[in-house]
C-alpha cells in the first residue's frame, strides 16, 4: 500500500457533487492499494499515519502527531498512486489492486483510522467522482510505501 499524507489546516472532499465532507486541522491521506498487498499491513499503516510527528510543538519543532493533538483525517482512495510510466508517457495502472481487494483495504483502513483516537475521520468513496480541496501551512507531504517494510524488515 502507499499513503501520501499532507498536513493541512483544513480540507474537504465533495463526492459525486454532493455536500462536502470536511475537516479542520489534521491529515489528508491519499491511499493506494497495490495488487500484491494484503490486509494484514493495514493496522500498522493506520497507526503510522496517525502517529507521524509532523505538527509543531510549543518550541516550533515538528514533534506532535494528529493523534497527540486530537486532529482529524480526510482519507481518499487513489488507485492512481500505482500509475507506472516506465514505458512512456501514458501511465499503466496494472499494479493497482482491483476493486474487491482495494475496497476491503480502504474500508479496513478507515476503521483502523477511527480507532486511532483522532477527532474525526472523513472520507471519500472508492470509485466515485471526488473533488478534494485543502489548505496547508507549508509543504509537508510524506509518502509511506508498505513495500519498503516488507523488503527492509
Amino acid at each position: 500500500m502507499r499513503a501520501v499524507i499532507q498536513a493541512v489546516s483544513s480540507a474537504s472532499v465533495r463526492v459525486n457533487g454532493g455536500e462536502p465532507r470536511s475537516i479542520g486541522p489534521g491529515l489528508v491521506i491519499l491511499l493506494g492499494v497495490r495488487d500484491t498487498d494484503t490486509l494484514d499491513i493495514v493496522p500498522k499503516l493506520a497507526d503510522k499515519c496517525a502517529g507521524l510527528r509532523i505538527f509543531k510543538d510549543e518550541n516550533d519543532k515538528l514533534n506532535l502527531s494528529a493523534k497527540d493533538l486530537g486532529y482529524s483525517a480526510l482519507v481518499v482512495s487513489q488507485f492512481t498512486l500505482y500509475g507506472d510510466t516506465k514505458k512512456g508517457y501514458r501511465p499503466s495502472f496494472i499494479k493497482a489492486a482491483r476493486a474487491p481487494l482495494a475496497v476491503d483495504a480502504y474500508e479496513l483502513f478507515l476503521a483502523e483510522m477511527n480507532r486511532q483516537g483522532l477527532r474525526d475521520v472523513q472520507h471519500g468513496e472508492f470509485g466515485a467522482d471526488m473533488q478534494v480541496s485543502l489548505v496547508n501551512e507549508g509543504p509537508c507531504t510524506i509518502v509511506i510505501d508498505t513495500d519498503e517494510w516488507v523488503h527492509h524488515s
